[in-house]
This record gives structure tokens, C-alpha cells and sequence, in this order.
């Protein structure tokens, strides 16, 4: 199909609920990628964080394509070894003690809602089931992750939403206590505000918050949706302050581009979901579990983790000396650019068109590149970024 058939018979077909660029991707290799005209682009952006080890990766394309021949699907009603192989090791590098598998990071977040909603009920009973979330905040487009998103401007249009979630300014430990009534059961962040502009909390933050939950029962969820999976150069961004969650969500680059969320707990609530009391029909699809154990594989592999922070930081380096950028932050291989003019989304654009692509946060460019990218790649991604740049 040409590019043309292809743009009208996706307005004809899908509702309308994505802002495209003008590319129709047909094939990828490393962090190259090929569009049905033939042209060749360099991605920054991985699927949104997905594409952990870029495209077809022949060591997870071959697992999948194994498993896609033994089992593709098997009920939660029966037992399956390749599931319970990754959500063992899957536990074992999180540091958490149990697992529910899920298809995204929505559904990660809602198994957290509940998983802490339920621990707090089963322990003081009724009317404990707050949770504070923070301001700027993004956690999925659910309605009960919407309900806990910290921004506006996702909170219209589906009313009502969800009861049950105030919110704290980001970084600010003194605003978080005074929110936290004896109704609270839980705190959920994010360790670098990822939708919200690439912004890091401040470790003392994160020390304080984990502290401060401690005293009171009260469990921290963190969100590593976007963060997670070695996208910073640490398995969970989380590791960089030094705290240990009650309970952590993933999911983007776990499955290496097959749909998978996970949400982890460690002891404290590792019992509180029973049978029939959450589920999933898709969740630890078998396919997409051979794809994970792969990703698994390689991400713990001698010297990955620091391979990443060390791309992550040259390309930080060469970004900050390019003409019209005022900042670069993130950590690892999750970089967001302030331009010093212009806006970010026109900037994408003409990006893509030089054979580039980039995401977008608010008003900056956001970079989450294969973890597996080569340098020569980045090379040539960054001299379009910088010509680009220069004309904005």
C-alpha cells in the first residue's frame, strides 16, 4: 500500500484518538527503521520506550518465534512455565517478592490502586484508602489511572472520575505530609516525571517520602513504566536513590516490543491479591514472556546496565553544546531537551523529514532510544538533531 492508501484508510478505520506524523513505518532494524517509501530514519524514541533492544533482535526474535510455534496462548486457569520462568526472574532482578503480569502500564497501575487499596482495608478496615499522587504526574489513561494522574489537563470530558486521590507538590516533602490524613494508604510517584517533561525528583526527596511512609504503614508505589527496565542506566531508576519500594509498576520495554505490564510488591502486601480478586485474560501471555526473558537476559548481561548510562551520558554532553538548547535533564537514556526557541513539536517535525525520530513531552524533545542503539547510530542521529536545531 502507498503512504496515501494507507493515511485514508486509517481515517477511515481507527477512531481518531492519535496525533500521527507523516510516516508510515514498515520495517526496522537495530534503531533503524525503513517507511514504505523506502526511506531510512534513525529512532530516538523506540516506540515510546518500547523497542528495549530495537528491532528485530535476532535472539528475541527467535524466542518468540519458538514459543509462537509450541503455545501462544494458555489460560491463568492452568500452569505455564515459561511465565512463571519470567516472573521469577523477573522478581529476582526488581529485588521484589511476587508478581501480576497485565498487557500495558495502565493496567500495572490499576493492579497497584488495588493491591494497596485491599492491604489497607484488610489491615484497619474501611475508610483508609487515599492515595497521594503528585503534581505533574502521569499514570495511564485508564480512569482510575487518570483519576491519579496530577495534571488538568487529563481531567476532562470522562466525568466523573475516580474518588479517592489528592495531590502533592512534586519535590516537596512538607506539601505530602500535611495531605496525609489517616485516610492515606499510599504515595505514587514516578522518580523522573516522564509525560510531565522529563523531570527528576531529587533523591533526598524520594529518602524523605520513603521515610515518611515507613512511619506511618503507608505504602510508596513507584511508577517505573517509563523508567524502568534499564532505561537509566539502573535496572529501576528508583536504585539511584537508594529506596525499595512497597510496590513498583513496569512495563514499555519488558516485553521488547510485545504488550506487558508487571506490578511487584515485596512482602508486606505479597498476599493480599487472592483468587478472584484481580486478573487478566492476556497477562503473562506466553509469547510475550519468551520476548521478556530475553530482554531479562541481556539487560543483566556483564556491563549492559553501564553501557546504557555511558550512551546516556554522551549523548547528554553532545546535546548540551548544540546551538538553541538551554537544558538537557534525565537520567540514562531518558533525556528531555528545553530549547532555548521554538517549539518542540515543529522541531520533531522537521526532524523527521532529515530522517529522525523523536518524541515530544510538553514543550520539550524527549530521547528514549534503544538501550541496544550503536554509537554510529547515535552519531548520525545527533548530526541531524544538531543541523536541525541550528534552523529553529
Amino acid at each position: 500500500m502507498s503512504f496515501s492508501d494507507i493515511v485514508r484508510d486509517e481515517h477511515a478505520a481507527l477512531m481518531q484518538t492519535y496525533s500521527r506524523f507523516d510516516i508510515a513505518v514498515e520495517s526496522g532494524r537495530e534503531a533503524t527503521l525503513t517507511d514504505t517509501e523506502g526511506k531510512t530514519y534513525i529512532d530516538f524514541g523506540s516506540g515510546i520506550g518500547v523497542n528495549s533492544l530495537g528491532y528485530a533482535d535476532p535472539d528475541w526474535v527467535a524466542a518468540v518465534q519458538k514459543q509462537a510455534a509450541t503455545l501462544a496462548h494458555i489460560s491463568n486457569l492452568y500452569y505455564n512455565g515459561v511465565q512463571i520462568s519470567f516472573a521469577k526472574r523477573l522478581c529476582e532482578v526488581a529485588g521484589m517478592a511476587r508478581v501480576f503480569l497485565g498487557n500495558s502500564g495502565a493496567e500495572a497501575n490499576e493492579c497497584a490502586i488495588k493491591l494497596a487499596r485491599k492491604y489497607s482495608f484488610d489491615k484497619y478496615g474501611e475508610g483508609r484508602s487515599t492515595i497521594i499522587s503528585l503534581q505533574n504526574s502521569f499514570h495511564g489513561r485508564t480512569l482510575a489511572t487518570l483519576s491519579a494522574t496530577g495534571q488538568d489537563s487529563f481531567h476532562q470530558y470522562f466525568f466523573p472520575f475516580m474518588e479517592g486521590f489528592v495531590f502533592a507538590k512534586a519535590g516537596d516533602i512538607d506539601d505530602l505530609r500535611s495531605k496525609a490524613g489517616g485516610d492515606v494508604c499510599a504515595v505514587m510517584l514516578e522518580c523522573v516525571q516522564g509525560e510531565g517533561g522529563v523531570i527528576p525528583l531529587e533523591s533526598s526527596y524520594l529518602r524523605a517520602v520513603r521515610a515518611f511512609c515507613d512511619q506511618r504503614d503507608i505504602l510508596l508505589i513507584v511508577d517505573e513504566v517509563q523508567t524502568g527496565v534499564g532505561r537509566t542506566g539502573r535496572f529501576l531508576a528508583c536504585e539511584y536513590s537508594g529506596i525499595k519500594p512497597d510496590i513498583v509498576t513496569m512495563a514499555k520495554g519488558l516485553g521488547g516490543g510485545l504488550p506487558i505490564g508487571a506490578c511487584l510488591c515485596n512482602e508486606k502486601p505479597a498476599d493480599v491479591l487472592s483468587a478472584g480478586t484481580h486478573g487478566s485474560t492476556f497477562g503473562g501471555n506466553p509469547i510475550v514472556c519468551a520476548g521478556g526473558n530475553v530482554v531479562l537476559k541481556k539487560l543483566t548481561s556483564d556491563g549492559f546496565m553501564e553501557q546504557v548510562a555511558e550512551k546516556g551520558g554522551y549523548m547528554r554532553e553532545r546535546l548540551a553544546s548544540m546551538p538553541n538548547v538551554r537544558e538537557v535533564r534525565g537520567l540514562g537514556m531518558m533525556l528531555g531537551i528545553v530549547l532555548e526557541k521554538g517549539e518542540a513539536k515543529p522541531a520533531a517535525q522537521e526532524c523527521l523529514k532529515n530522517g529522525l525520530l523523536v518524541l515530544t513531552a510538553k514543550t520539550l524533545l524527549r530521547l528514549l532510544p534503544p538501550l541496544t542503539i550503536t554509537y554510529d547510530e547515535i552519531d548520525k542521529g545527533l548530526l541531524i538533531m544538531e543541523a536541525v536545531l541550528k534552523g529553529v
